[in-house]
């Protein structure tokens, strides 16, 4: 770990298991809308995009428009359902607590989910204290992941040089702003097979936050 100055984490599905709860929540709003997909065609689509990224395909499926009233809906379907399910990915407070001792405190939470549904989930499974205000959403930058734009705000409010920075990811739009923001990234992948990073220049692929205690 002395290779890197600064360790910079996305949430969902890193940080705490979200991925299942939100899409499911997605894929019901979804369907209520006239769009009838599968969850797992719902979670091949939306896993590390923001919903307003696919606007177009969702206006064309459900032939009615993206408006702010059916994205504030969606969000407080989605909170209540997070607040009453969410947990840490297992390892990941003993993993995160390392991590922030090896690198003299300089970790950040960098997500492509708006900041108040990332901000919650820290708080709701006890992290939130080891981040403080280094905290980074997708949605307050000109793009989000796969853009770098998320990865480099977080790694300048760190004050550390983007190259020194280790990415712990665990999906392809991640995986590749990481990289385009020249971090070196790490691929969490519990199932283990890694074909989340397929064509990727992922320079590790683990399956258990243990792993990163070394």
């Amino acid at each position: 770990m002395t290779q890197f100055d600064g360790v910079l984490f996305d949430c969902d599905g890193v940080l705490v298991d979200s991925e299942p709860i939100t899409n499911g929540v997605l894929r019901e709003v979804l369907v209520e809308s006239g769009w009838a997909l599968t969850q797992a065609e719902c979670m091949q689509i939306f896993i590390g995009k923001a919903v307003r990224d696919e606007r177009a395909r969702i206006e064309a499926e459900t032939g009615k428009p993206l408006t702010d009233a059916w994205m504030q809906a969606f969000y407080e379907r989605r909170n209540a359902r997070l607040r009453a399910e969410l947990k840490a990915v297992d390892g990941v407070h003993e993993a995160v607590a390392h991590l922030h001792g090896r690198v003299g405190g300089r970790i950040a939470c960098a997500s492509g989910a708006d900041r108040a549904k990332v901000v919650m989930q820290l708080e709701h499974v006890g992290l939130a204290s080891w981040f403080g205000d280094a905290v980074f959403s997708g949605h307050d930058l000109p793009r989000s992941k796969p853009a770098p734009d998320v990865y480099l705000a977080a790694a300048a409010h760190l004050g550390v040089d983007p190259r020194r920075c280790l990415v712990i990811e665990d999906t392809a739009p991640g995986a590749q702003a990481g990289l385009s923001a020249g971090a070196t990234v790490w691929g969490y992948c519990p199932e283990g097979h890694g074909r989340a990073f397929k064509g990727l220049a992922v320079a590790r692929v683990f399956s258990h936050m243990r792993e990163l205690r070394v």
